[in-house]
């Protein structure tokens, strides 16, 4: 298990800032059947990385997640990941317990970005998805106070050296992407 240097009340908190606040001021999941939220969606590969540590916040034996444990040297996440990693699926789909949505699932359609000078920004999300998601397609504009409490969560969350890693790796091959 990756060893990180948030611990589970900070999740916690991070977790209840980000209860208060919605992409937009309706359940986004109605205008696409809540496919991010559907491990059967395209390929059946939907689901969320867990950040380090966020595993803590979470009881493996509840029936809503499926866990998957990742080798880390076994797939293209940072060096300084030692150990295991958690990729998990919703199998309750669209239904989940909400306060329980891991950070990458609450922040979605954004996802962070550092700059080669170390800025902290928002993008929406660019990965090649198994579907299409109508927010990040319209590039729908989203409520500001979303965006406000993501991004000061993300700048809290980068200070784990072991975040700030993923987010920057992630960063990087978003900018050679960007570049072809």
């Amino acid at each position: 298990m990756i060893k990180s240097r948030i611990r589970k009340r900070t999740y916690r908190a991070i977790y209840r800032l980000l209860d208060r606040v919605s992409p937009v001021p309706f359940d986004c999941g109605t205008i696409c059947g809540a496919a991010c939220c559907n491990p059967d969606a395209g390929d059946g590969e939907v689901g969320i990385l867990l950040l380090p540590g966020e595993d803590k916040v979470h009881d493996k034996k509840d029936p809503w997640l499926s866990w998957e444990e990742l080798h880390t040297d076994e797939y293209e996440l940072p060096k300084s990941w030692n150990g295991k990693a958690f990729f998990v699926k919703c199998q309750t789909p669209p239904v989940c317990p909400r306060h329980l949505r891991p950070i990458q699932c609450r922040s979605f359609p954004l996802l962070p970005h550092i700059s080669e000078s170390g800025e902290l920004s928002l993008v929406y999300n660019d990965y090649i998805l198994p579907y299409v998601c109508p927010m990040i397609e319209d590039e729908t504009e989203l409520d500001e106070r979303f965006v406000k409490a993501t991004f000061t969560v993300w700048k809290h969350l980068i200070k784990d050296p072991l975040i700030y890693d993923f987010v920057w790796e992630d960063s990087r091959v978003r900018e050679r992407n960007t570049d072809k």
